[in-house]
């Protein structure tokens, strides 16, 4: 109307419609972006909560640094339950590994295992008792200095959307390139990252989703051997793999442990045959320690497992 009265002109007109046109595209992509704000928001609220939530693990004000290439770990009467007034899940624990020993911890599930090893790094703290490293309590040892000292490869292998040279260099942030390089050869990684199509510059995926379960764990022992800390902790390592894969990957390990001090949590007996020593843990407790031979000749708790395995072997 204001066009034919002559108050505007059509060009106006038309420059006004080619504008609310132009503008119906970026309100859209704008209405989009708000989603994707807010989705954010709700997702760093929930990580701030992660961020905010207090430890409970504790360090003294002046803690000591832990040093040293041979460190032994003492658990001297360890008590621990995870809640006040739960039964407890360790009891009067007392055990000493040398520099460099092999110990493996076996029994049934809900035997003690795990809440063992995670006393070491102080993922949880002892109730009763204590755990010494080098003959220093954990508890007056700095975080950084006694974990920076462990390594931890676990059942289920924490990976990164990263590229395979990240995710071991996650092991030692100032590796060099040849150090990364040479880890993966130890852990028998190398070749079937060469295969990749842009070899250690290829993006694995979140947890490895590209990688079989051999080579997401031997990823993870190339980066605890690129570490190199004195102490080792092996969860179920092998436990998620076929025959095959667990081959590669004990061959790994054997190289990993070589000169430290570790701590294998087995099911499958047959993997902790290099053990120097063996722990059966039943209800919290050490029910039968000592070498493969000299559980087998108890005809214990051990020898049961033992036998159990076999005959499911067998069958299958």
């Amino acid at each position: 109307m204001r066009v034919i009265t002559g108050t505007s002109t059509p060009g106006t007109f038309f420059s006004f419609l080619t504008a609310v046109m132009m503008l119906y595209d970026p309100v859209k992509r704008l209405s989009r972006l708000n989603n994707t704000i807010q989705e954010g928001a709700a997702a760093a609220a929930r990580i701030f909560d992660v961020l905010e939530e207090e430890s409970a693990i504790l360090e003294r004000e002046n803690p000591e640094i832990l040093s040293g290439k041979a460190l032994d770990v003492e658990f001297d009467h360890v008590g621990f339950a995870y809640h006040p007034g739960e039964a407890p899940a360790l009891n009067d624990i007392h055990l000493k590994v040398a520099p460099g020993e092999v110990l493996a911890l076996v029994g049934m599930s809900g035997g003690g295992k795990t809440s063992l090893v995670n006393l070491v790094p102080r993922l949880y703290d002892v109730t009763q008792g204590a755990v010494r490293i080098a003959g220093k309590n954990v508890k007056d040892l700095s975080l950084k200095s006694l974990r920076d000292h462990i390594s931890i490869v676990t059942q289920e292998p924490i990976l990164f959307n990263e590229t395979v040279r990240d995710n071991i260099r996650y092991g030692r942030m100032a590796a060099t390139d040849g150090q990364i390089e040479g880890a993966a050869r130890a852990a028998f990684a190398h070749e079937f990252i060469l295969g990749f199509p842009k070899g250690y510059d290829t993006v694995i995926g979140e947890l490895g989703s590209r990688l079989s379960g051999g080579e997401k764990q031997r990823i993870c022992i190339a980066r605890a051997l690129l570490k190199d800390a004195p102490i080792l902790i092996l969860d179920e390592a092998t436990s998620a793999l076929d025959s095959q894969a667990e081959r590669l990957v004990q061959q790994a390990l054997e190289n990993l442990m070589k000169g430290r001090t570790t701590f294998v949590i087995a099911h499958r007996l047959s993997t902790i045959d290099y053990a120097s020593r063996i722990i059966l843990l039943k209800d919290g407790v050490i029910e039968e320690q000592g070498t493969h031979e000299e559980l087998m000749a108890l005809k214990g708790e051990y020898f049961k497992l033992q036998t159990l395995q076999s005959v499911k072997g067998n069958e299958e």
